[in-house]
């Protein structure tokens, strides 16, 4: 279990207003981006849905079952976000669907010209360390869970997209820019999750594999530098640009990353697990796991235990 950052939830369409119970449209259009808002208040399966620009779908109410490339389907819930490529058709499942339990989501497609723009421009700007390593999307990287970043990006360009403001597409551009950065970053934390990261970027490889393998000792950021060899200043700008997150916060997650694996096992004492994960105080330790899982360690052991 991981605490999922939430977005905000848009007013539903008053039942009068409604042109259909399954997958009704509302439609926000700006120069470079268009913002669609889907309810549905009614069980249906295998509802058909394609655009034909990318598109970033999130969940704000209820649950789906998607179907995207052949792949068995998955449950789609508030906190989760799936990036589609264009021309690509998802299936979808809405078992749950009523008047009274409707879901809604949101899907903003993007006009390719501006993602081309903006990547060029990281790409040109912002050079990423090694060679081929690009910024670029992650098609096979499709679904995530929202991060605190990531849902306040995506929270601020749905402000934008339904604003009447004369400034609104300017300002949705900037949001627009601000939201390929985060999906990449999320979609690179990820990989390191799924331990496919390492080809991408030797430096970044080494001090992964380093502080995984050292998390009970003190590791801070002159160490970390060193591995990656290069200076703090210049080892920390690259670090959060790669993954949105500063050194020190991936180590704290890593810790917990790693409580959370210890406390599958139901004898485990919660102490144990402290020091096992590399941290010294329980208190902050027990503080820590609950700001990050939205559960304290002996309620997420007990929710997790295996027989």
């Amino acid at each position: 279990m991981s605490i999922k950052s939430l977005l905000h939830t848009p007013a539903l369409t008053h039942e009068k207003s409604l042109k259909t119970l399954v997958e009704n449209r509302t439609i926000f259009s700006l120069n470079n981006c268009e913002l669609n808002i889907f309810e549905t208040y009614q069980e249906s399966a295998l509802v058909p849905l394609k655009f034909n620009d990318l598109v970033v779908t999130s969940m704000l109410r209820g649950k789906k079952v998607m179907h995207l490339f052949d792949e068995p389907g998955f449950d789609y819930l508030p906190g989760e976000t799936v990036v589609i490529p264009s021309n690509v058709e998802m299936k979808i499942d809405f078992p749950e669907a009523s008047n009274q339990n409707p879901t809604q989501c949101l899907a903003l497609a993007i006009d390719q010209t501006k993602i081309s723009e903006t990547l060029n421009f990281l790409n040109e700007r912002y050079p990423k360390e090694g060679t081929d390593n690009f910024w670029q999307l992650n098609y096979q990287n499709y679904f995530f869970y929202n991060n605190v970043d990531l849902a306040s990006t995506i929270n601020k360009l749905i402000k934008e997209c339904m604003s009447t403001s004369i400034t609104k597409d300017v300002l949705a551009d900037l949001t627009l820019q601000e939201l390929l950065i985060r999906i990449i970053q999320t979609q690179t934390v990820k990989s390191i999750d799924q331990g496919d990261f390492s080809n991408q970027n030797n430096a970044m490889a080494q001090v992964i594999d380093y502080i995984r393998k050292n998390l009970k000792e003190d590791i801070n950021l002159k160490h970390l530098s060193d591995k990656a060899c290069m200076s703090t200043t210049s080892f920390y700008r690259f670090f959060k640009r790669e993954l949105g997150m500063s050194p020190i916060e991936f180590v704290l997650s890593e810790k917990i990353k790693h409580a959370k694996k210890l406390l599958k096992n139901q004898s485990i004492q919660i102490n144990e697990v402290c020091y096992l994960s590399g941290f010294d105080d329980a208190n902050y330790f027990i503080r820590l796991f609950k700001k990050h899982e939205g559960v304290t360690p002996k309620q997420y052991q007990l929710m997790n235990f295996t027989n």
